[in-house]
């Protein structure tokens, strides 16, 4: 049996990529899924980094390894965190006094300040566990890790040749808690201001027409936030969702003009979105738990990753080459309902308005 070819987009979140980690981990032991490219934000990119370096290693065997000693690496580096649960079991769906503290003071004070010496443990985890030299020579997998510059406020995507830990902490730069990273003389902080993760790459240079999404950041909440806490909470999970839903509804608009016939440019191809979630659990954990590092915590992550894996191949594989299993309504704005067209030639009266937003995702075919 040929095996499906997928990309993927692995949203960032600190900690909680350790729920990537265990979707990644039950794709990897599933032959009948090959991975294409990945593009990823902040963790979402350390993610991807050290699954491709384990896989260039020792295929698909590696790439689990490397995932499992990173996370290890990263819960061994972070015992004596201050967010750490295992210390302060800030799990809980209010944040404890320490960690209300802590967050106070770093809006009030500087990473410059509290940390004049720019100690950041992350920094000897990606040079202990990744040999980027031999990353930057993958051919496997197609890498894209974003990161937002600060001085233009554009994107900047980093691909394999390019990849240093430089790149990977421009990724996951948070401002409020390290230093702004350099790169090529420019100065970058966490990609997910820009897009988290981007879709673009995946559409324009990857082969596969499926992508799916790893979603770490909430999209739905019932309850209305009324604490300082919630609010916070949620304003981190909409301003990291906000750039990803806008992409998924752009593409997914090119696709349906190619369905309805009114583009057969041959530049152009369908793509379909898939996702993977687990909204329900991740709801559970607020902002401060994107900082614990705990094995437990982390672990635990993994196993409802990889429980969410294996419920989304067993029930959507089939889609696979044929149609999104993500329902691209939910994605949308009612506006953009209103805006859709039931006849071809209804359609047709949108092109000339959409065909330049259509055109950065055309894509030759070899």
């Amino acid at each position: 049996m040929t095996a499906k070819l997928i990309s993927l987009a692995l949203q960032g979140g600190g900690a909680h990529g350790a729920f990537t980690w265990g979707v990644l981990e039950r794709l990897l032991e599933d032959q009948r899924v090959e991975i294409d490219g990945i593009s990823g934000t902040s963790a979402g990119a350390i993610n991807a980094a050290v699954l491709a370096d384990g896989y260039h290693k020792n295929g698909r065997a590696g790439a689990v390894e490397a995932l499992e000693n990173f996370w290890r690496a990263m819960s061994t580096y972070g015992s004596f965190n201050p967010y750490h649960s295992g210390l302060l079991n800030p799990t809980g769906p209010t944040w404890p006094p320490t960690i209300m503290w802590l967050d106070m003071l770093s809006h009030l004070v500087s990473p410059y300040q509290l940390n004049p010496f720019n100690i950041n443990p992350l920094k000897d985890v990606l040079t202990n566990t990744i040999d980027f030299d031999c990353l930057r020579h993958c051919s496997e997998l197609k890498l894209f890790v974003s990161a937002t510059n600060i001085r233009t406020n554009r994107l900047r995507i980093f691909t394999n040749t390019e990849l240093s830990v430089d790149a990977l902490l421009a990724s996951a730069c948070v401002p409020q808690i390290h230093h702004t990273v350099e790169v090529d003389s420019e100065y970058y902080w966490d990609g997910g201001f820009t897009g988290n993760p981007v879709l673009e790459p995946l559409v324009n240079d990857c082969d596969a027409n499926d992508i799916l999404i790893v979603q770490i950041n909430p999209t739905h909440r019932d309850e209305v936030p009324v604490t300082a806490q919630e609010i916070t909470d949620r304003l981190n999970e909409i301003t990291f969702n906000s750039n990803l839903m806008r992409e998924i509804r752009h593409i997914a608009e090119i696709t349906r003009l190619i369905e309805a016939g009114v583009v057969n440019d041959p530049r152009f191809h369908r793509t379909y979105f898939h996702l993977v979630h687990a909204n329900e659990e991740m709801k559970r954990y607020g902002l401060h738990t994107k900082y614990d590092t705990a094995w437990s915590f982390l672990t635990k992550l993994r196993d409802i990753g990889r429980s969410e894996s294996e419920a989304w191949l067993a029930a959507n594989f089939d889609t696979l080459g044929k149609r999104s299993s993500l329902s691209l309504q939910e994605w949308a704005p009612k506006y953009w309902h209103r805006t859709q067209k039931t006849t071809t030639a209804g359609i047709a009266e949108n092109v000339t308005t959409n065909i330049d937003n259509v055109k950065p995702f055309a894509k030759k075919r070899r």
